[in-house]
């Protein structure tokens, strides 16, 4: 069997919106929705650098319809620069970009070859003894088992399935075509290239099977490096590297404080933690949520003049590095125990909180009030999953903790 190397990389989303940033601050969204395409331009030049012998991407090329012809122009002229180089590429639609879901195209160059979706379709690559197997969406929701449907392996050569999917279920990734990894086992190919899941896994070794992730964070949620990977076949051995190329970062720094900690102690610890982050940066803008907890004397005041603070935390990440920007500030504070407790019957503001901490009709009346608040966010940010950027519990516990703080003020 001849030598062979080949890219794999799946979850492009090109034209993603990144509409929680914009909201925020543009700018920064801006620069994130540019990383989106440098990262894959940067995967395109390393592909014709290696002199890879073929591209695989395995679905969510976009991110959804085009609202004009840019994002499918964009992918064009990556794919003409691989076409010059003789470089062919394989892919199909995963629920982003299913083709009921792209209305609009842009002739591609010969080099790019799309597998069918309304069944496995193979492609033989016969100098290269390699065969390629894959089926794309039809609609943007696929509930049945499509891996147990593809076709043989063909005898003596290298095969790889293609496949946009769960698998068993990957939290907080939707169900698309679920199957098991006995179900790719079954079918006696050499190497699966996996798409939707965005965090690299490399999900079994026998055969291999792999999720290269997104190339480029687009929340809080995908954090870390990104990219996709290398895999170098060679008299029949199978070698996979790694491949980052995101050029924009979502970090999360984790703070806790302790009860004699000023202002001053705070704001160090969080240029101490941002510090850490920024070492690895290597050039990238990260938009960083700082989560700072624990007890303090302090509770009050942070929670009742959060907008304040916000900005304080702010300032300390730029003084540590100026493309650092704070995503968001989580308060997890609490105050300190409560010395004595009143016998006159007040109310017990903390423990009435305490008892309904997690309780179904809390839950029930918040997920009513965000719906309500999902349908007047402009730009369609109430169709995301997490309309406000948190979840229901985080939202709550924000709650209790301004309660409690102006429960403070008041007495």
């Amino acid at each position: 069997m001849p030598s062979f190397s080949f890219i794999h990389a799946a979850d492009l989303h090109l034209g993603s919106p990144f509409q929680g940033l914009a909201l925020k601050d543009a700018a920064v969204a801006s620069v994130f929705v540019e990383a989106s395409r440098k990262a894959f331009s940067t995967l395109v030049g390393l592909a014709i650098e290696k002199r890879v012998d073929f591209f695989v991407i395995a679905g969510d090329i976009y991110d959804g319809d085009w609202k004009d012809n840019k994002i499918g122009l964009f992918f064009n002229r990556e794919m003409a620069r691989l076409e010059r180089a003789g470089i062919p590429v394989y892919l199909l639609r995963g629920n982003h970009d299913a083709a009921s879901v792209i209305t609009k195209t842009i002739t591609l160059p010969p080099n790019v070859h799309e597998f069918p979706t309304g069944k496995p379709g193979s492609v033989r690559l016969d100098a290269l003894k390699v065969a390629l197997h894959g089926q794309g969406f039809a609609e943007r929701s696929a509930n049945d088992n499509l891996a147990i449907a593809y076709p043989a392996p063909v005898s003596g050569w290298f095969n790889i399935g293609i496949l946009h999917t769960s698998l068993t279920g990957r939290e907080p990734h939707a169900p698309y075509a679920p199957c098991s990894v006995d179900d790719l086992r079954s079918r006696g190919y050499d190497y699966w290239a996996l798409g939707h899941v965005h965090d690299f896994e490399v999900v079994a070794r026998d055969p291999l099977v792999i999720f290269p992730g997104n190339l480029q964070g687009r929340n809080i949620r995908e954090r870390g490096a990104k990219g996709a990977v290398l895999v170098t076949v060679e008299d029949g051995h199978i070698e996979h590297e790694r491949i980052i190329v995101d050029e924009a970062r979502f970090a999360q720094a984790d703070i806790v404080v302790d009860p004699e900690d000023d202002l001053a102690a705070i704001l160090r610890r969080v240029e101490q933690a941002v510090q850490a982050l920024a070492d690895g940066m290597e050039g990238r803008m990260t938009a960083l949520r700082v989560r700072i907890s624990g007890v303090t004397p302090l509770h009050g005041a942070i929670a009742a003049n959060r907008q304040q603070w916000r900005d304080e935390v702010e300032a300390a990440c730029h003084r540590v590095h100026e493309d650092i920007w704070l995503e968001k500030l989580e308060l997890r504070l609490e105050p300190l125990p409560e010395k004595s407790v009143d016998a006159d019957g007040a109310l017990d503001l903390r423990q009435l909180l305490a008892e309904h901490a997690g309780d179904a009709d809390v839950v029930a009346e918040a997920s009513r009030l965000i719906d309500e608040i999902a349908v007047r966010l402009p730009g369609g940010l109430g169709a995301t999953e997490i309309p406000l950027g948190d979840s229901i519990e985080i939202l709550i516990e924000e709650a209790r903790q301004l309660l409690l703080a102006r429960g403070q003020g008041a007495g």
